[in-house]
């Protein structure tokens, strides 16, 4: 609205700049009506009042700080949303954005887990939200702030911080390692800034993953775990079954006895004595006959 009064302004000046001219000319060789210079006269007073409210009316968009300046000097008071007034010429309003913003890393960034290990982040999203009561700080203090307020220095530090807390399990969990950064990065700012300048909403990681030898590394030692847990098994089950063939004779033996070895042999006794002597003597069997 602003750039539009104003080019309304111009547009009525130099319109009135013009019939003024024309009818000042006409009026001096035909000696008509002054009432075409008045009018001219006037069309030029309205541009320039025109020109005079474009210059002192700021409309602030929600979401938006006004940060008001006088001869180039910062005011502390921050300028609400709506229709403001300025000294024309003399005062000057610009906008901070206090909406959720975005700062985004594309490339990796290289840290260690608490258990030394290489890992990279890549893909990181910062959303993060300038307050309204310090707009006009950031603004006089923060050179080229809409780029610049969080550097990638910034948040590398913060990713490289973060991991080198985390077990190597929780270095690629998303649900530890993004609340991780976000606390840090956080700490970051506000002793950068100051605590309650700037608030880190949230941090997104969309990729992350260790160094090529570590994966290698963690493929064999799964291979060699899982070959460790299937020997383990078999193990288990030749002591199991050794146990039970061991449980299972002395059973046996315990079931055996002189009284149950007679039974059997006088069972399967078809009462013939033995034909095969042993140093001339016949075998006596008198004493295993059962008694009449």
């Amino acid at each position: 609205m602003k750039w539009i009064l104003l080019i309304l302004s111009v547009v009525i000046i130099g319109g009135g700049l013009i019939m003024y001219g024309s009818t000042k000319e006409r009026y001096s060789e035909h000696y008509k009506s002054k009432s075409h210079a008045t009018l001219g006269l006037m069309v030029v007073t309205i541009g320039v009042l025109t020109l005079i409210c474009s210059q002192s009316l700021v409309i602030i968009k929600t979401g938006y700080t006004g940060v008001r300046t006088t001869f180039g000097q910062i005011s502390d008071t921050p300028v609400q949303n709506g229709f403001n007034l300025k000294i024309p010429f003399v005062q000057n309003i610009e906008t901070v954005n206090n909406k959720l913003q975005d700062k985004s890393i594309e490339e990796q960034v290289w840290g260690e887990t608490a258990n030394r290990t290489a890992i990279w982040y890549k893909n990181i999203v910062v959303s993060y939200q300038i307050e309204p009561e310090k707009s006009a700080w950031i603004f006089a203090n923060v050179a080229d702030y809409k780029d610049s307020l969080i550097s990638n220095a910034l948040v590398s530090s913060a990713v490289k911080s973060a991991s080198a807390n985390l077990q190597d399990a929780d270095a690629t969990n998303r649900g530890s390692i993004e609340p991780a950064v976000k606390q840090t990065l956080q700490e970051s700012v506000d002793g950068k800034y100051g605590a309650g300048v700037l608030y880190i909403n949230k941090v997104t990681i969309n990729e992350a993953d260790f160094e090529e030898s570590y994966k290698t590394a963690i493929a064999d030692k799964q291979k060699a775990q899982l070959a460790a847990e299937q020997q383990e098994i078999e193990n288990k089950k030749n002591i199991e079954k050794a146990n039970a063939e061991a449980e299972a004779n002395r059973k046996l033996k315990e079931s055996i006895s002189p009284e149950v070895l007679q039974k059997q042999f006088l069972e399967k006794w078809n009462g013939q004595l033995p034909t095969v002597t042993s140093d001339g003597n016949i075998m006596d069997i008198t004493s295993l006959l059962p008694q009449q």
